[in-house]
């Protein structure tokens, strides 16, 4: 009985949630990628295949390696490559490729290495950003409400992009603990995973304004608390001037990165509203007719109704959880809306994990299990789109 009542202890409230969430999540993960490979083998290809895992087809591996994967391994294994007036590499900031180089160098330098370790890094990177969401939205949710808002970040429409050879659950994972760093006054630990984020991908410079709020508003008033909240936020943003520095020492101009989105077809900067109202236009006027005769309508719907819904919910975000976690939701919207294109708008929304916890705090059942099917329903759809190479990025 003794050894009995011992092992119930070492199962302590505070450890059990925690692995459930983080073996549910590489179940989850497992999941897809059966369903992956049951649509690769039930569907043709909507176009020829970019990448190859192996340099031949592989009917599971590569479900992995779509589109922009092949720029992250290409910058694993060669590095950065600038092109004049062109489509440089230097677009994808350093640190998934950085990490997928260092893991695969220690299995050799075939591109099925590299391949195979980035696949790896996402999904450690999504168990670990599932288990500190929850930890995050304990600060302001039950428990059973936190593991709501996991729940619904796990399955979100466009959440296959976490279990990819992308950046995104590495992403996610460091700017939830640049938020819970900063709202639990822990600076320079938050500041340190804020530059991770900052120099994983372009959106991590719109949370900069949040977590600068954070720490006005959190940071006991000392000067060693403040200074510690300030130093917080420079640390933070020295990700993307750490990035910058090595593009200015590349090519000689500092923010040529962003030159480069510019030439792939993004121009921030314009109205927010323009791509949605036209989208909303087109559907208010003749939909059945746009959705089956424009050739990006169904891509440019998924995209541009999941962005009108984000920013709906933003206000309520605003109001439920405060002005950080509002304004880091506007700025991130505004970033992808204010190109004029709608394209990746729902890949930007995966990492907006405020509207999850907003979402979980939805009382009615029949509502939230509403939204639970809904977005599983179009989880299966995105998945199937994205195997297949629709347009879909």
């Amino acid at each position: 009985m003794p050894r009995r009542c011992g092992s119930r202890k070492r199962l302590s409230p505070r450890t059990s949630p925690a692995l459930r969430i983080a073996l549910g999540a590489l179940g989850f993960r497992l999941l897809s990628a059966l369903l992956a490979l049951f649509v690769n083998i039930a569907f043709p290809l909507h176009q020829r295949e970019q990448f190859t895992v192996f340099g031949s087809t592989s009917p599971f591996w590569d479900t992995f390696a779509r589109w922009d994967s092949g720029y992250f391994e290409g910058i694993a294994r060669g590095g950065y490559a600038p092109l004049a007036d062109g489509r440089s590499n230097i677009a994808y900031f350093p640190v998934y490729p950085l990490l997928i180089r260092a893991v695969a160098r220690l299995f050799g330098r075939q591109h099925a290495a590299f391949y195979i370790s980035g696949i790896a890094i996402a999904w450690l990177s999504f168990v670990l950003a599932m288990v500190a969401l929850y930890h995050l939205a304990r600060l302001d949710l039950p428990p059973h409400r936190a593991a709501r808002a996991v729940l619904l970040t796990m399955i979100f429409p466009f959440a296959f992009f976490f279990g990819v050879a992308y950046s995104e659950s590495t992403f996610l994972l460091f700017v939830v603990l640049a938020f819970y760093g900063f709202r639990t006054r822990h600076w320079l630990l938050g500041g340190l995973c804020g530059a991770i984020a900052t120099a994983t991908r372009v959106p991590g410079v719109m949370m900069l304004p949040a977590l600068g709020w954070l720490a006005w508003r959190n940071a006991e008033p000392t000067v060693r608390d403040r200074g510690s909240a300030a130093a917080g936020v420079v640390l933070a943003a020295s990700g993307v001037g750490a990035y910058s520095l090595y593009i200015y020492q590349l090519t000689g101009h500092p923010f040529e990165w962003a030159a480069t989105i510019e030439r792939w077809g993004y121009h921030p900067g314009g109205y927010p509203w323009m791509g949605p109202l036209a989208l909303v236009s087109q559907l208010a006027v003749h939909p059945y007719r746009y959705l089956t005769t424009h050739p990006t309508a169904v891509y440019d719907t998924l995209y541009g109704v999941t962005g009108i819904l984000f920013a709906v919910s933003i206000p309520f975000v605003w109001r439920r959880f405060g002005a950080a976690y509002g304004v880091f939701m506007l700025l991130s919207l505004w970033l992808p809306l204010s190109s004029g294109a709608l394209e990746g708008v729902g890949r930007y929304c995966s990492v907006l994990f405020p509207c999850f916890l907003w979402l979980a705090t939805i009382r009615s059942r029949s509502v939230s299990t509403a939204v639970i099917v809904v977005f599983a329903m179009f989880y299966t759809l995105g998945l199937a789109l994205f195997v297949t190479i629709h347009p879909l990025f």
